[in-house]
């Protein structure tokens, strides 16, 4: 009976120390609950205002199997431009600024490049002059520095000058002038289960090369202009890929909507550009059936970022949102305080 009473008390304190444990987790879940619930804003760096709703109303909507606007997971992709969209493009773009810094060993092997055009603009590192070439001489240059060389050699040159070049305003790596509100964006659409794809101007090989680790974009998700690459043998006999200064894809303007179905093969739910270049593919976004959106990054912070650039009233014709840098962005970079 003694043994029985010892038996029965030490299953009662057990008992006792088990509630309390389990009192003190379910508090301590209560409480963890709360403060996730309370810091829980997706989008931080963006303040309260119409942008920032429709963005989160959008997600809200389309994710949610009651909506009338849900959209199978299948359907959830979302693209970017890059240049002006998710990093700092001025003065000139970044890819343009490390093809500048390999011009000269090019011209070197081929000297008659520096009596033409545009390389001979290239050449002289007029800024001003070399902003206002037009879209296809850019693509020329860049494509100048590839010509000849393997796939694997140039991703080891261009992640090479990512760690070291930087902006001549802010003395910062390019890949540190991402803009934190479009990073917080693409993360809260990814949670949701949306893809995120670059559609940028700029050459595909080149953002490939830094795309995941700076934006969480994969290679496979990033579209942009494409040079051609013929299959060759090295020394050893081993099987490489050669780039070629051959454009076999011009991703701007109507480019953008043509590569989009191409290289991903859906109409994209959501779009987001800042320029005259992105046009075509947020009308292509927003003209397809069901829930649609197209936002536009206006350039309007000179102070912080850059001044104005144009699309503004095409915007505004087309239903697009309009995110103002200076309005709708407390913060423009990580490194802000």
């Amino acid at each position: 009976m003694d043994e029985l009473s010892a038996y029965q008390g030490g299953m009662m304190k057990a008992l006792v120390r088990l509630s309390f444990l389990i009192a003190v987790m379910a508090t301590t879940f209560l409480l963890s609950g709360s403060s996730v619930r309370a810091g829980s804003d997706p989008l931080p760096s963006w303040n309260e205002g119409p942008a920032k709703h429709a963005i989160v109303e959008f997600i809200r909507a389309t994710t949610d199997p009651s909506s009338t606007k849900f959209v199978p997971p299948e359907e959830r992709i979302a693209v970017f431009d890059q240049d002006g969209t998710l990093w700092a493009s001025h003065p000139i773009y970044p890819q343009l600024m490390y093809c500048l810094d390999r011009l000269p060993a090019v011209v070197k092997a081929r000297p008659a490049l520096a009596k033409i055009e545009p390389f001979k603009t290239a050449l002289s590192r007029n800024m001003e002059a070399i902003s206002k070439l037009p879209t296809k001489d850019l693509i020329k240059i860049m494509a100048a520095p590839l010509s000849g060389m393997s796939v694997e050699r140039f991703r080891a040159d261009a992640e090479q000058w990512l760690e070291t070049a930087k902006h001549p305003r802010w003395g910062r790596r390019y890949t540190e002038l991402t803009y934190l509100p479009m990073l917080e964006l693409m993360k809260h659409l990814r949670a949701n289960g949306y893809k995120t794809y670059i559609v940028t101007g700029g050459g595909q090989d080149f953002v490939r090369v830094y795309a995941e680790q700076t934006y969480g974009v994969p290679p496979e998700q990033v579209v942009g202009t494409l040079e051609s690459v013929s299959y060759r043998y090295d020394k050893r006999g081993r099987p490489v890929l050669i780039e070629s200064a051959e454009t076999l894809l011009s991703d701007v303007d109507a480019g953008k909507p043509e590569a989009i179905h191409l290289m991903i093969g859906r109409r994209p739910r959501a779009a987001f550009g800042n320029s005259t270049g992105d046009r075509q593919m947020l009308e292509y976004t927003t003209s397809g059936d069901g829930a649609r959106f197209g936002m536009l990054v206006l350039h309007d912070d000179p102070k912080r970022e850059y001044a104005p650039q144009s699309l503004y009233d095409e915007a505004k014709r087309q239903g697009w949102f309009v995110t103002s840098m200076k309005s709708d962005w407390n913060r423009i970079w990580a490194f802000e305080q």
